[in-house]
């Protein structure tokens, strides 16, 4: 595993906890967010048991080879159709670059790890 990957890993452990708390624990930011992307409140919650899963897969990583890989899948799909549903509504792309960024983040992280899939 390298320097970058371990880095990047890190921080997105990090956000995708403190993230999938907050959509969970229903922070008024999120909550106003889902109702804006026009989803059910429900599916904030969902949406932060993913996350949370996602983080957990990444914090496996450190010992279980090929978990990092598949936990930038798992989040990678997340963040895109993150990116969808913003699109869905017609956000301005500031408010859906967020979403592409981590993305392209987990995008990254994958192909950093790819060789460990299998």
């Amino acid at each position: 595993m390298s320097i970058l990957s371990i880095i990047l890993q890190s921080l997105l452990i990090l956000y995708y906890v403190f993230s999938g708390a907050a959509k969970i624990l229903g922070a008024k930011y999120w909550r106003e967010i889902f109702e804006h992307l026009k989803l059910a409140q429900w599916f904030r919650v969902f949406t932060g048991f993913v996350q949370l899963a996602g983080a957990a897969l990444l914090i496996i990583g450190f010992w279980v080879t090929g978990a990092v890989a598949w936990a930038g899948i798992w989040l990678g799909i997340t963040m895109l159709l993150a990116c969808i549903m913003h699109v869905r509504v017609k956000d301005p792309f500031g408010k859906t670059a967020p979403a592409l960024v981590f993305a392209v983040l987990n995008i990254l992280l994958v192909i950093i790890n790819a060789n460990d899939i299998f």
